[in-house]
């Protein structure tokens, strides 16, 4: 499955990132890399709750819906793409 991301980097700051399909999931990193790869953990975090919680893992939308956000403009648009065949998600399905 793959999440859109939004990343925004002002001039004295880390980068931050945001995850429109998912509110309240958010990020931030020094580095590009490092951001991304905290947000992957962000979303990993934050599906296992929806789950333990049993609730829904929300439908990623199409970056053309998040686009028309006034909120995200100024922002690199990127995926994350989430294998659920991965044993950590595997585990947290089967058990929910």
């Amino acid at each position: 499955m793959k999440y859109v991301i939004i990343i925004h980097k002002d001039s004295e700051s880390d980068y931050g990132v945001t995850v429109p399909d998912l509110p309240g999931c958010f990020s931030a990193g020094s580095t590009l890399d490092e951001a991304i790869e905290n947000t992957r953990e962000a979303i990993e975090c934050h599906l296992e709750g929806l789950l333990l919680d049993g609730e829904s893992v929300p439908a990623p939308l199409p970056v053309e819906i998040h686009q028309l956000n006034p909120n995200y403009l100024g922002g690199t648009w990127s995926t994350i793409h989430l294998d659920f065949n991965d044993e950590n998600f595997h585990y947290l399905i089967s058990t929910s």
